[in-house]
């Protein structure tokens, strides 16, 4: 069965705009990883200020390839990571701070599904 990653952020009220607007703006990345089976973005409703981040994976190998490979390179880019270009990381003061203040990561096992009644 699958195995769901779940990261849940601790988001200040005045971020919850931009961190939905990272997401959306990174749409697709995700998507085309071999495994990977679905993505969610969750935002609170009343009583809390974290929201989840849903990813489900074929299996813990497949997340574990991702998060090595391109989400590993995609965060290195983003903290202005071009020390082998010769880029001495000046620009990083300019860097967007995170929108989230925490998070915290929970897997899961699959044991059971169902889809909808027809």
């Amino acid at each position: 069965m699958s195995i769901v990653k779940i990261n849940a952020l601790t988001v200040p009220a005045e971020q919850r705009e931009v961190l939905e607007q990272r997401f959306a703006a990174r749409k697709g990345f995700v998507e085309s990883a071999d495994g990977f089976e679905w993505f969610e973005l969750l935002r609170p409703l009343e009583g809390s200020d974290r929201y989840l981040v849903y990813t489900r994976w074929r299996d813990e190998e497949a997340f574990q390839a991702w998060m090595n490979g391109p989400m590993k390179e995609a965060h290195q880019r983003a903290k202005g990571d071009d020390s082998e270009n010769g880029d001495s990381g000046a620009e990083s003061a300019e860097r967007p701070k995170p929108a989230a203040t925490g998070s915290e990561t929970w897997s899961f096992e699959v044991v059971q599904q169902a889809p909808p009644k027809k």
